[in-house]
């Protein structure tokens, strides 16, 4: 799933649509003997989420056009030999790059590293989210209200819920054979969020721009593996 992932990043680009890339999805997914995670999921109509500016989360993909200096968060899930996977990156569209949009994409993506690094056996999810939550709100920037990771496997979204705030030693106990998504969901203005009219995007309610990034990661005995690199 990373390599389909990778090559939606190359194809993201000013003049795109993301119906496009959302056809270009579900053929990398089949072809490597998958089936979409989202599609029919809830209702969703597509295979990939696309998210664009103040839209967080579950955008769906359209005739929207890609435009110079858009902040843009592709979503993907794959299921595959019955298990799923989940994964999310943001990037900023053509050359034009905004230094605010910058740090925060850059925010966000240092935010899901420093999670990661609190998965160890013995820790618990508070770890996690307290990592992210003042990582993020050091740098101005503020944890989306309302949305957060969750356990993954035969199923899309299992239990835990992973949150993206938290205290130190709080929340469940992470053991060994875990599998979960952590994924840091930014605004750069307010917590704050709103359901788009579509009645499935997030929205930060105050329409600053908003990052996303995702891994699948699996809990070891000395502490985890990616899955979803």
């Amino acid at each position: 799933m990373a390599k389909t992932l990778q090559e939606l990043k190359e194809k993201s680009k000013s003049g795109v649509t993301t119906a496009q890339l959302n056809r270009l999805a579900e053929e990398l997914i089949l072809g490597y003997g998958g089936k979409p995670s989202f599609k029919g999921y809830g209702g969703f109509p597509a295979t990939i989420c696309t998210s664009i500016n103040d839209e967080i989360v579950h955008g769906v993909p359209s005739e929207r056009v890609l435009e110079e200096g858009d902040v843009f968060s592709i979503d993907i899930g794959m299921l595959y030999k019955g298990f799923h996977s989940d994964m999310a990156t943001t990037l900023i569209i053509g050359d034009k790059i905004d230094s605010e949009a910058a740090r925060l994409v850059r925010t966000t993506r240092k935010a899901l590293k420093r999670g990661i690094k609190k998965v160890r056996p013995g820790n618990t999810f508070g770890d996690i989210g307290n990592t992210i939550q003042r990582y993020v709100e050091s740098q101005g920037f503020s944890v989306v209200e309302g949305l957060c990771g969750h356990g993954i496997g035969r199923e899309l979204h299992e239990a835990p819920e992973v949150h993206n705030f938290g205290k130190r030693r709080s929340g469940p106990e992470i053991k060994e054979g875990m599998v979960f998504c952590i994924e840091p969901m930014v605004s750069a203005g307010g917590p704050e969020i709103m359901k788009d009219e579509d009645g499935f995007a997030f929205k930060t309610k105050d329409g600053s721009l908003s990052a996303h990034f995702e891994h699948t990661i699996a809990v070891t005995s000395s502490g985890f593996e990616v899955m979803t690199e």
